[in-house]
């Protein structure tokens, strides 16, 4: 079936939580769903900070085979919109790569900073393997994990560099959060509402990509 090129990508990006299913281990043998808020890493892939002591957590140590389910609904009506099940394994993230996903991850979700200070939370990432994509009639189908993007993704010194840019941003909307930016659109939040605006085409460079989110806050006003 016809998939619009990046529409699972953009989707990712477009919501705040997901739905983690795991192997329970008691009892053994049964799906274990929780609704979780996420972030997307650079590459895209879902990216939890959750506790060593939740459930969730001891069954990814025993199986790391998992199944993440990211949807918006349209109107209220989640049949209507767009959903995205992922299928692949979670693996908690390397210590040297904690303070660069620490600094994505409360971009999106300052608030998680006291959890971090806990000292019982961690990072886990999600390495897609297949994935299911429902867009409506007509555009639904499997790809591969690798599918998502080909592109290399912007390095985190260079995102954040971006970012603090355009939070001095003379035109910038006072009342407009920049989350991300990545080639194919920037992650946003207006009034406490998360919003996902899409480029017409890939940005390569950091000139293009100025301009680009330069383009969407002048929309936005």
């Amino acid at each position: 079936m016809h998939i619009p090129p990046q529409a699972p990508l953009h989707l990712i990006h477009r919501v705040s939580e997901g739905t983690l299913a795991t192997h329970s281990r008691e009892p053994s043998g049964f799906p274990y769903p929780t609704a979780l808020p996420f972030a997307p890493t650079a590459r895209h892939a879902p990216m939890l900070l959750i506790s060593r002591l939740a459930e969730h957590t001891r069954n990814l140590h025993a199986d790391a085979r998992a199944g993440f389910l990211v949807a918006h609904a349209t109107d209220g009506h989640v049949l209507e919109g767009q959903r995205l099940t992922l299928l692949g394994t979670f693996a908690p993230a390397a210590e040297s790569e904690h303070e660069e996903l620490a600094q994505r991850y409360l971009r999106y979700h300052p608030d998680a900073d006291r959890y971090l200070q806990l000292g019982d939370f961690a990072f886990w990432v999600m390495k897609p393997e297949r994935m299911r994509f429902i867009g409506g009639f007509g555009a639904m189908g499997w790809l591969d994990g690798d599918d998502i993007d080909p592109l290399e993704p912007i390095a985190a010194a260079d995102e954040s560099s971006l970012c603090a840019f355009f939070d001095a941003y003379a035109s910038r909307p006072t009342n407009l959060e920049l989350l991300g930016i990545d080639r194919y659109g920037c992650d946003l939040l207006r009034d406490g509402i998360r919003n996902r605006f899409t480029y017409d085409k890939p940005r390569l460079t950091t000139e293009d990509l100025k301009a680009a989110v330069i383009d969407c806050f002048e929309r936005q006003t």
